[in-house]
């Protein structure tokens, strides 16, 4: 039985490494700007963000619905977490997340996530300096998740989201699964314990339905027959809009700690993603923990999105947080990261969470 499942972990890790080396061939993208709801390609969590979003195999709290479903598996008590981030202009980004481990049964989880895009002017082809009247753009999707470990070093999740997308009065909604799963392994382990070794961890994420706007906005008068009198003209007519898919990503990561003592712990990640509107890219992340005798634990983080992506507008990141280790099992969470996106400027990213 050894024999067979070590067998089984080295099939995982060539596959990673063939992964990741397919990635850095990687081809000219050839299907830029033809998903909708990008906003599900952002990643949400501060740890993830400082770590390049190199978290695929990292995740074991309530951010993992953001990155990997399967990471809740190993949450060991309740947790809720609220991430916000100002990106350009008027645009913002907040995410809100709360679960709980329910023993044997497994872990539940619901999240929100809501893109604000502001308000902007409305212009036309005669005024192109603006009509006077103002509309906003919104987008946002609710998830419900659930993971249970199927083995105490294997673990398994799955989220169901609704997804809405509005343009002034114009909308669009689509249903999507992410599927995840964590493994956890003694290979590199200098402890010799699965959990101070090698993670390796897969998710599909936004695996659903396509997105068809429809609206009043795309009601317009129609006369048929322009050159005969006496037909009906102006007839209200709906423009019929093509379905759009959503941003299908298939990660596949490992982690190792290379150093493992009873008060640090220093881990290094690497996430190779394949999507369906750009060229593969491999994220790298690393973080380094201090745990204090009070029961505090500071966090510094750093990593490097979309390596070898052709045309990337992504860059180094970096943060940081602490965990406010409390009686009762309750505990505070405060963390931060700061990354590069290129003609967009620099993201920062603000996290707050409460364990119970």
């Amino acid at each position: 039985m050894t024999v067979k499942l070590n067998s089984t972990l080295l099939m995982l890790s060539i596959i990673v490494i063939t992964v990741s080396v397919n990635v850095v061939q990687a081809q000219e993208p050839y299907r830029q700007g033809t998903t909708a709801a990008n906003f599900l390609e952002i990643g949400f969590g501060s740890a993830g963000n400082a770590m390049g979003d190199a978290y695929v195999s990292m995740a074991n709290d309530i951010s993992s619905v953001f990155w990997n479903p399967a990471g809740l598996g190993f949450m060991n008590r309740g947790e809720a977490e609220f991430n916000y981030q100002p990106i350009i202009l008027d645009i913002n980004a907040m995410a809100f997340a709360a679960g709980m481990p329910l023993g044997n049964v497994g872990s539940f989880a619901i999240n929100y996530i809501q893109m604000d895009y502001g308000r902007n002017e409305v212009t036309t082809m005669e005024m192109q300096d603006g009509t006077g009247e103002l509309f906003n753009a919104t987008e946002f999707a609710i998830g419900f998740s659930f993971a249970r470990k199927l083995a105490q070093w294997f673990s398994f999740g799955a989220t169901a989201k609704y997804i809405s997308s509005q343009i002034w009065q114009t909308s669009a909604n689509a249903f999507a699964v992410d599927l995840g799963v964590i493994i956890q392994t003694n290979f590199f382990s200098s402890t010799g314990e699965r959990g101070d070794g090698m993670n390796i961890g897969m998710c599909i994420s936004n695996f659903g339905t396509k997105m068809r706007y429809m609206g009043d906005q795309l009601l317009n008068p129609i006369d048929i027959l322009p050159d005969e009198a006496g037909n009906y003209q102006s007839v209200p007519g709906m423009f019929k809009t093509e379905g759009w898919e959503l941003p299908l990503l298939f990660r596949v990561g490992v982690s190792v700690n290379p150093i493992v003592t009873e008060k640090s712990r220093f881990s290094v990640s690497l996430d190779a993603v394949h999507p369906n509107n750009n060229s593969e890219s491999v994220n790298v992340g690393g973080q380094y923990k201090i745990t204090m005798p009070t029961g505090w634990s500071f966090f510094l983080r750093g990593g490097y999105k979309a390596l070898f992506m052709v045309h990337s507008e992504y860059g180094f990141s970096f943060g940081g947080g602490f965990v406010m280790n409390m009686m009762h099992g309750k505990g505070l969470k405060i963390e931060y990261s700061y990354r590069e996106l290129g003609i967009l400027g620099n993201i920062q990213t603000y996290n707050i969470g409460l364990m119970f």
